[in-house]
């Protein structure tokens, strides 16, 4: 069997709403811009509704990433895999962190049970969450998938600090907008 190569690609309009030149100082301002990719990403009809970034301890952008499951035939397009991904290949290791220095990811939503795992060996320092996954549940068909009964507690172990219900009510907004465009086409 011959070798095969698998790409993700990202909408083309990605660089014009992620700013690398921009210092993102806060959790309000990362998760803002990952709210604004998720909402982007429904608006284009480029992907689900849910969108991510890897920013490191300066609060400058190293990745972003939103949801291309449907668009690129891929169940773990997820957008914190995609940000992963993304700032692995642009740092040019396997742990975004390896080197000592600290990495954020910060996300529209609570990751599912799939990007929660992958928080673990990606190699981030700390996780900042808009939309909780009951409000995902609440508002849209997605299954987010079983966490543990103490996730907060588990990645805190290990090492990854959580903020939660930052912008709550704008990233539900976009599950608000999905469903009224017509929920999962993309």
């Amino acid at each position: 069997m011959a070798a095969t190569e698998v790409t993700l690609a990202l909408p083309a309009w990605i660089d014009e709403e992620a700013d690398a030149a921009r210092v993102y100082a806060d959790a309000d301002a990362r998760v803002g811009l990952a709210i604004r990719l998720a909402r982007r990403n429904i608006d284009e009809g480029t992907g689900g509704p849910f969108g991510a970034a890897v920013f490191d301890e300066d609060g400058r952008l190293v990745a972003a990433g939103v949801n291309r499951v449907l668009p690129q035939h891929c169940s773990a397009a997820h957008a914190e895999v995609v940000a992963f991904i993304v700032a692995q290949a642009r740092l040019g290791r396997a742990r975004i962190n390896e080197e000592g220095r600290r990495y954020v990811l910060a996300t529209s939503s609570q990751p599912c049970a799939m990007c929660y795992g992958a928080s673990f060996w990606a190699g981030i320092d700390a996780l900042e969450i808009g939309a909780r996954n009951t409000d995902v549940m609440e508002l849209s068909e997605f299954d987010e998938g079983p966490l543990p009964a103490d996730w907060i507690g588990e990645l805190e172990r290990r090492g990854i600090a959580v903020v939660r219900d930052v912008q709550r009510d704008a990233a539900r907004e976009v599950f608000h907008r999905y469903a009224q465009a017509g929920g999962a086409r993309y």
